[in-house]
């Protein structure tokens, strides 16, 4: 009986780690769909997020029947708990990658991101899909050490966001409000992925140590 309660929660970490992975893809699909105005992208990111969706139903209705079988104690737990919650993470970050593929959607044929931030936008687009990786490979491999590099990831991209806000806020901002909005909203979808990513690696670092993470450059879940 023990035995099969240790594979089902191996399974749910497991399609964690595969949820993972295919959030990293569908940031990296929104953004080429943003940054190259492929309108056939944007559509696929935007209804592959349906399968995310219901890979999340899934995945919580799994953990309460952990939570209901058999009462877990001490690291089942902690992981059981952890896991309702980052599957929350990471289901909101598909749906900021899904936003964003609508914003290319509906500035199709043009670019949503004016010219001179594209540099500013592959950045951050790099940033946050390198997060989401290293959250699903410190979830993979169980290690700490991994998930904490993540504080520091989010200050990089703290920093690109102030740098598009000093462009936006600039006397010399050379194109349209519709531009600016669009930029801000963006920039927050981005931003918002990195922070979901560092909430996910905190529950990696509580899942391995016992202890939540502590300091300014966490996240508060």
């Amino acid at each position: 009986m023990r035995e099969s309660y240790h594979e089902s929660l191996n399974s749910v970490v497991e399609d964690l780690v595969k949820m993972t992975e295919k959030v990293q893809t569908a940031v990296r699909l929104s953004t080429k769909a943003l940054l190259d105005a492929d309108l056939t992208v944007a559509e696929q990111v935007i209804s592959d997020d349906l399968a995310l969706d219901a890979q999340h139903d899934d995945l919580e209705v799994r953990c309460f029947s952990l939570l209901a079988r058999q009462a877990p104690v001490a690291g089942e737990l902690r992981t059981v708990v952890a896991a309702m919650r980052m599957v929350a993470d990471l289901a909101r970050m598909g749906d900021l990658a899904a936003h964003i593929a609508k914003i290319a959607r509906l500035r199709y044929p043009e670019r949503a991101v004016p010219e001179g931030l594209v540099p500013n936008f592959t950045l951050m687009a790099r940033v946050a899909e390198e997060m989401v990786e290293t959250a699903g490979r410190s979830l993979r491999e169980r290690n700490a050490h991994d998930a904490a590099r993540l504080a520091d990831s989010d200050e990089e991209m703290d920093e690109l966001r102030k740098g598009q806000f000093r462009v936006l806020m600039g006397k010399d901002w050379p194109y349209s409000v519709e531009s600016a909005v669009d930029v801000a909203l963006l920039g927050r979808y981005y931003e918002r992925i990195a922070d979901h990513a560092v909430i996910m690696a905190s529950r990696v670092i509580y899942v391995v140590t016992g202890n939540h993470p502590e300091g300014e450059n966490w996240t508060i879940a």
